[in-house]
């Protein structure tokens, strides 16, 4: 069907719910509305699905949940009665519609017999990892859209080690869920039916405690905080998300008795009414943790995204005023406590490696490689990162110390297999509790860092093309760049080009196979050691063109940045 059908088949059901059938009456006479919520179904990836709330097969409403759902039960099935019946995890965050989609999707599983754990209340992305482990669940489901917009939700997979699924696996989910094709005809059965045969079961405080006490192994130097507990002043803004309840309890429970919570913020607003977006990445995000921090002089200010998977950090300027850090500053400065303390306490096992992503800053791996610890990079995704961890446990060649994405996204103890931001609000105290004892300022350290080290700088372009014209500019701008390689960047030359796509690295015109997955990236590294890359977003409609930069001076970096912003701009203006 063309999507005027499929239209007109939704608004004639009886079985659509009448609050979105309503929805597509109010839209009858805008086309351009229609046609984008019915053109195409909602991606299901290897990230799961995001989109807008709302009517239509290319939006998050209950019938694309139960569509994701169904096929998720499909391919758990396929593994055998025994695995389906180990269950699956399911929680939410505070966004619009959360708690409603975690129920569909229970209701959905319980058609199929396949009992279901759904948390009480909204929790953290991490603590859902968790909860699929300590479980022994076939799986996990997350109801979120990270950062994004207040009109936005999402549904990510998560498969039994706690790792959203890799791509094979990823791949042979989606084959299932887009076999469903009828979205209207999706059987579930009742809450209460579900209930009353055990199918869905409300887990929430037991799971919170055990994480809890997971958590206590991410303290290195319990002695350090015991003096500085105390002395180490933290602001904390979970903004509007999931990071307010169990944040402060792992704060406490590690030490730390002066942390004053952003009340503004403190509380789930699907809205997230006191920000433009929710995200740690923008500074913005922090003004009113800043306000705060200057009336009560503090040391360091941390935020949590909504479903709490990434944490940002602003610490004080040798000036006073507050400074937001990026993900590869934060990763920087934790890579060298974590290393530094566990060599100090002899507590260093041999063969500690860390993990970091193809678009992450080399910094960490320089600082690593000081204290004799390998690094190794791996695809975008921390299901990667994941996917390494569980093949060290299985060979025993490395021991996993830190894993970390530039997209503020960290994990230290593999207790949970995704990006952690609980475990990061309490290793950067503890981090930000050393420097204090040292009378130095995280600021401080990340400068003291880059004199060891050089100066590395990175910066993240992203560009959102949204609708189909979006998506069809997307790849064209891939493809172009892959037919005419670019032959330098701010006036220095392209010495080594990876498409991972294609998995070839070309060096001085020779190719040579690239060892991971494939994976839609561009990577030029430039003669200075510089990189830049493009990637396509899974979830969004959006492509990202990261930049790094290395240099002894810190005003050459900032000018190398610009020069390879100006250069990507221009390839976007002419294609």
């Amino acid at each position: 069907m063309n999507w005027k059908e499929t239209y007109e088949t939704w608004l004639k059901s009886e079985k659509l719910d009448a609050e979105l059938k309503k929805e597509l009456e109010e839209h009858k006479a805008d086309e351009a509305v229609l046609e984008d919520a019915f053109y195409t179904s909602l991606e299901f990836g290897t990230a799961g699905m995001r989109g807008i709330i709302g009517a239509g097969t290319n939006r998050m409403n209950a019938y694309t949940v139960r569509q994701a759902t169904e096929g998720l039960a499909l391919y758990l099935e396929s593994k055998g009665s025994e695995f389906a019946e180990r269950g699956v995890a399911i929680a939410y965050d505070s966004r619009h519609k959360s708690p409603e989609f975690a129920v569909e999707a229970a209701k959905t599983l319980a058609a199929h017999g396949i009992k279901a754990f759904v948390f009480e209340e909204l929790r953290a992305t991490p603590e859902l990892s968790f909860a699929v482990r300590h479980f022994k669940a076939a799986a996990g489901i997350m109801i979120t859209a990270s950062h994004n917009p207040p009109e936005y939700n999402g549904y990510k997979v998560y498969g039994d080690d706690g790792a959203q699924l890799p791509p094979a696996e990823a791949d042979e989910l989606t084959e299932y869920v887009r076999s469903v094709t009828d979205l209207l005809s999706i059987a579930t059965v009742s809450e209460d039916e579900a209930k009353e045969k055990d199918l869905l079961k409300i887990v929430g405080k037991e799971v919170d405690r055990v994480y809890l006490d997971y958590l206590k192994t991410v303290t290195i130097d319990q002695d350090l905080i015991d003096r500085q507990g105390r002395n180490l002043k933290i602001i904390f803004t979970p903004l509007h998300g999931t990071g307010k309840m169990i944040g402060m309890k792992a704060l406490k429970q590690a030490g730390f008795k002066n942390v004053s919570l952003v009340e503004q913020q403190a509380e789930p607003d699907p809205d997230f009414s006191t920000v433009k977006s929710p995200n740690p990445e923008d500074p913005k995000a922090f003004e009113m943790a800043m306000k705060q921090a200057e009336k009560e002089n503090a040391d360091i200010l941390i935020a949590t995204d909504p479903d709490a998977d990434r944490l940002g950090m602003a610490v004080k300027t040798t000036e006073g005023h507050y400074e937001v850090l990026s993900g590869n500053q934060i990763a920087s400065l934790l890579v060298d406590y974590i290393l530094n303390a566990h060599t100090k306490l002899g507590t260093l096992p041999q063969g500690s490696i860390i993990l970091k992503s193809i678009v992450s800053s080399e910094l960490p791996a320089v600082i690593a490689d000081k204290y004799g610890v390998q690094s190794m990079d791996v695809l975008t995704g921390f299901k990667f990162i994941a996917q390494k961890i569980k093949e060290f446990e299985e060979t025993h060649e490395h021991t996993f110390m830190f894993g970390f994405e530039e997209s503020y996204g960290y994990l230290i103890q593999p207790f949970v297999r995704d990006k952690d931001a609980i475990q990061a609000l309490v290793m950067v105290a503890e981090m930000a509790a050393f420097h204090k004892e040292e009378e130095n300022s995280c600021f401080d350290a990340l400068h003291d860092l880059y004199h060891q080290h050089g100066h590395y700088r990175e910066k993240t372009i992203s560009i959102t093309m949204e609708g189909m014209e979006g998506t069809k500019k997307i790849q064209s701008l891939m493809e172009a760049m892959r037919k005419e390689s670019p032959k330098e960047f701010g006036g220095i030359k392209v010495c080594k080009a990876e498409d991972f796509r294609e998995q070839v690295r070309t060096v001085k015109s020779v190719e040579e196979p690239i060892n991971l997955p494939k994976a839609n990236v561009l990577k030029y590294t430039l003669a200075d050691s510089s990189w830049i890359a493009a990637r396509p977003s899974g979830t969004e409609p959006k492509i990202k063109f990261y930049m790094s930069a290395m240099d002894d001076s810190g005003v050459v970096v900032e000018e190398k940045l610009e020069a390879f912003e100006a250069d990507i701009q221009s390839i976007i203006d002419n294609h």
